[in-house]
């Protein structure tokens, strides 16, 4: 099976005041297409660091990341850009939606971007699968937390991504909700065939995917595969 995400000694180190904080140190592990993978560790572990890494959306001091066939390294700011809107999907714990737009423009910024002239009914095809077929003209402030959740997956899946990175993707919900919000990601990300990279410090959500990276101090602890097919 292909790799879609290679990881090959990353190192990341920031300044603070006259010191050299670490926060990730000989980072090296794959990820397979259409894998569920989940990194997991304590507050301050440098996971949400490693996934800004791993989407190009920071540069490393040290060490390289392959996304999707190619070399971050090599690329420019556009270029990582134009890579991302069209292979890679993003689920933040605080849904990131446009307050002035509605729960189907949301959606359909992806796919328009891309010149898709079918985004509005496949915007509206996703909010239907995501129970939200009668609120695609809510905005944000009109929405409870779940289903703001719930428009942030369909615009994550909007432009059918190679990859999705869901970064604490229940955070702020409840129990109940977050659930729902889990189910909906693993049957849309079935689906779709994508792979899926989840960060997050809960054990029980990560037992849920094939491959579990644990982090420590920015280390890597273990790197094991799960029971889960």
């Amino acid at each position: 099976m292909s790799k879609i995400l290679k990881i090959n000694g990353l190192e990341k180190t920031y300044t603070s005041g006259q010191k050299q904080l670490t926060v990730l140190k000989e980072i090296s592990f794959d990820v397979e297409q259409g894998q569920t993978f989940s990194i997991v560790g304590p507050s301050g572990s440098g996971k949400t660091t490693l996934l800004g890494l791993c989407a190009g959306l920071d540069d490393p001091n040290s060490g390289s990341v392959e996304l999707c066939g190619h070399d971050l390294n090599s690329l420019n700011e556009d270029e990582r850009a134009q890579l991302r809107n069209k292979e890679v999907g993003f689920i933040f714990q605080n849904f990131q939606l446009l307050p002035t737009l509605t729960a189907l423009e949301n959606v359909s910024v992806p796919l328009e971007l891309q010149g898709d002239k079918n985004a509005k009914t496949t915007s509206i095809t996703l909010l239907e699968k995501v129970g939200l077929g009668d609120r695609i003209h809510h905005y944000p402030s009109q929405l409870s937390g779940g289903e703001q959740q719930r428009v942030a997956l369909a615009r994550a899946f909007a432009n059918r991504p190679s990859i999705l990175f869901a970064d604490e993707p229940t955070g702020n919900l409840d129990e109940d909700t977050g659930e729902k919000v889990i189910q909906l990601l693993f049957e849309l990300n079935k689906e779709a065939g994508t792979t899926l990279v989840i960060i997050s410090h809960d054990l029980d959500l990560a037992n849920r995917t094939q491959q579990i990276l644990r982090l420590k101090g920015g280390q890597i602890l273990t790197n094991e595969r799960t029971q889960v097919i």
